[in-house]
């Protein structure tokens, strides 16, 4: 938590002429003897992200024991405003200009609200384990979403190893559901669509603002929604404060609504969309690992095969230009 206090710090003075603002300053003339570093720096940042998300799923699960979907999904984004609202506070950020306000609605309506809301409702009947697999088309998704928001032309190679791993992921996520797609599918397919609307603005305005801030002020965005939802759903649906209950929630505000976007948003910030949106590829396999740790699922025979398949499509796509 310190570290990452640091880097948000860090941010904030970065950018604009003092802590308040979040105007991009002039940049300074590129020499190109820091671009590796960027982009590794970028990469690991990206890879971050997709470890705290690839615990989204088992702590929902978790979370599900004590809260009812809709309790879990308008508390969770509750928490997490007011994490990011304090340091918005903290550090006296500006309230963004209003032309960006458009895109942190994007932000808010994909990755806030539409994306945990479709999720939890799913893996009422999904285990975390498919739902993965499903969300396992999310970098794909994106790409797509990027390239026609934002123009962006990756390479052949590129996309042939894009759609290679998301072929894999989707026989996979078949074969599981014995070849008829379920409710839960429907739900999670949803997700993919809204969340990876969230994500290709994200990463935009994470070029024009620190990544903290993007996150930050659509948590703040929703909170005229998402505070009397909370009130409403805990007022019908019961609670039961169990440890994993509690402990899912609290994981799911900090780790995965606010801190995990963080480092995401700055990773795409750094590498762009496309290659950043590939490493999420490797998210449904640390996902199966969690599940099988943490909630103690089985997993068929093809999930290792569907590993090896998604690694080799993801070193492709990094070596690739983007």
């Amino acid at each position: 938590m310190r570290a990452e206090s640091s880097a948000i710090a860090h941010d904030s003075v970065a950018v604009g002429s003092g802590p308040e603002s979040t105007e991009p300053r002039r940049a300074a003339p590129d020499t190109g003897h820091h671009r590796p570093r960027l982009r590794s720096g970028g990469t690991l940042q990206a890879a971050l992200g997709v470890t705290a998300f690839s615990l989204t799923f088992p702590a929902t699960a978790w979370g599900l024991e004590g809260f009812g979907p809709w309790s879990l999904v308008a508390v969770r984004s509750v928490l997490a405003a007011v994490i990011a609202g304090s340091c918005l506070l903290a550090l006296r950020v500006r309230v963004p200009g209003r032309r960006h306000w458009a895109g942190l609605a994007v932000v808010a309506a994909g990755v806030v609200v539409g994306f945990p809301l479709l999720t939890t409702l799913a893996l009422r009947t999904s285990t975390t384990a498919h739902a993965a697999v499903v969300v396992g088309l999310l970098p794909l998704t994106t790409a797509l979403f990027s390239a026609l928001r934002m123009g962006t032309r990756p390479s052949r190679t590129f996309w042939a190893a894009a759609l290679a791993g998301a072929a894999a992921v989707l026989v996979f996520t078949v074969a599981q559901s014995g070849g008829a797609l379920t409710a839960a599918d429907l739900y999670l397919f949803g997700a993919l669509l809204v969340c990876a609307a969230g994500y290709t603005e994200g990463g935009r305005l994470a070029r024009l603002m620190p990544g903290w801030q993007v996150i930050g002020w659509a948590l703040v965005l929703c909170l005229p929604l998402t505070v009397p939802g909370a009130l409403l759903a805990l007022s019908y649906e019961p609670v039961e404060l169990t440890a994993h209950g509690v402990a899912g929630l609290l994981w799911v505000a900090a780790g995965s609504q606010f801190l995990g976007l963080v480092v995401w948003y700055r990773g795409m910030a750094a590498i762009g969309i496309p290659k950043a949106s590939q490493l999420q590829l490797a998210q449904p396999l640390l996902t199966l690992v969690w599940s099988v740790l943490l909630l103690g699922e089985q997993l068929t025979p093809a999930a290792p095969l569907t590993a090896v398949a998604v690694l080799v499509c993801i070193a492709v796509t990094q070596r690739s230009s983007a």
